[in-house]
């Protein structure tokens, strides 16, 4: 059996509002007087009296996140066009100090990831945090060594 059906107070008849004086819910029907909150369709969510509201008082984080690792990309054709420009000495190793050193890439880059975009004419020796796997394979055709630091 229904808890609810012997229960007489959940039939409970709703308040008519603005039904005259006499039901005691009449003329402002329960609302005050005037102003922005006695009219229908109104919402003050988060208002604070005028207050800065604690929506803007907090700072934006959104979606960026905070401990977000700062990674530099280079695609193997950008790599070929600086050794073209005479900006890396193939010869010698690049990892992300030597880049850095050639202000190839900024100096707030923690990380550093070979791509394998365009295409590699010259051998190269490269230490790298991160790599792609057309990147190793074009490195590698040519005779150049490709050194991950700490593989996971």
């Amino acid at each position: 059996m229904n808890i609810l059906s012997n229960n007489i107070k959940v039939k409970r008849p709703k308040k008519r509002l603005g039904r005259g004086i006499g039901s005691g819910k009449g003329k402002t029907s329960g609302r005050g007087v005037k102003g922005q909150k006695s009219r229908s369709g109104v919402a003050i969510k988060s208002f604070e009296g005028g207050q800065m509201p604690l929506y803007r008082r907090l700072p934006k984080r959104g979606f960026n996140p905070i401990n977000k690792k700062k990674i530099a990309k280079i695609n193997l054709d950008q790599l070929q066009n600086f050794v073209d420009k005479k900006r890396i000495d193939p010869s010698n190793l690049i990892n992300l100090e030597s880049l850095k050193k050639n202000n190839i890439i900024n100096k707030s880059y923690l990380k550093f990831k070979v791509l394998g975009n365009g295409k590699l004419t010259s051998k190269i020796d490269i230490e790298v945090d991160y790599s792609s796997i057309s990147a190793k394979e074009k490195i590698e055709n040519l005779g150049g060594v490709l050194k991950i630091k700490n593989p996971k």
